[in-house]
């Protein structure tokens, strides 16, 4: 197998590496800072989980692993053969907790959040037309600085929303690992890709 996978740092980077382990496929071991790493014929890279997509799509990775969320918001042209079934939280539409104020009947709208396409297009198809507050992070701080009526935003537990008074309205999707492949890799390498969706597959708990 000779591919070149992209990785996102942070919080599925673990559970990537105990599917790739439990399938006896090569991982990095912890090589510092380093982004680009070759562990036997597999390169791995490691970068933001936003930018996954990127490059998957563009061809400078074979495939990559990446939450359905980024994908939701991105809407990359890429295969996506495999839910890897681990990492899984929710994008949840949350209020001020006691609030009266329901954002899925309201005339005017304003929401905070990292996915403004996704937010949109979930509200759009609600017969509303939201403000989008676009934020980077602590998007759960913005209800109460007024700064938006609403978030949408990812929840595992729910601890952080209830730490900063907030409650969940809505659940507006639901998001779990996924192998991603470039078009013209899934073609022009298809024996490799179809070795590590097989090995994957086996593993997938």
């Amino acid at each position: 197998m000779t591919l070149t996978i992209a990785l996102a740092k942070g919080k599925l980077l673990s559970g990537t590496e105990a599917l790739f382990r439990k399938a006896g496929l090569p991982f990095p071991n912890g090589d510092g800072r380093r982004l680009v790493i070759p562990v036997d014929a597999v390169r791995f890279l490691l970068v933001k989980d936003v930018d996954v997509p990127t490059y998957v799509e563009h061809g400078s990775a074979d495939c990559g692993i990446v939450g359905r969320d980024v994908l939701l918001e991105s809407v990359p042209d890429v295969y996506e053969p495999l839910d890897l079934r681990f990492g899984h939280c929710t994008l949840a539409l949350a209020r001020l907790a006691g609030s009266d104020f329901d954002p899925r009947r309201a005339s005017t709208l304003s929401v905070a959040t990292k996915y403004p396409r996704l937010s949109t297009a979930w509200f759009l198809e609600r017969g509303i037309s939201p403000e989008i507050v676009p934020l980077g992070g602590s998007v759960e701080i913005a209800p109460a600085l007024g700064l938006a009526d609403c978030i949408v935003d990812v929840v595992e537990t729910g601890r952080t929303l209830r730490e900063n008074g907030l409650e969940v309205v809505d659940e507006v999707a639901v998001s779990t690992a996924r192998l991603i492949v470039n078009r013209a890799s899934y073609h022009a390498r298809r024996e490799a890709v179809a070795e590590l969706m097989a090995t994957l597959q086996r593993a997938i708990p």
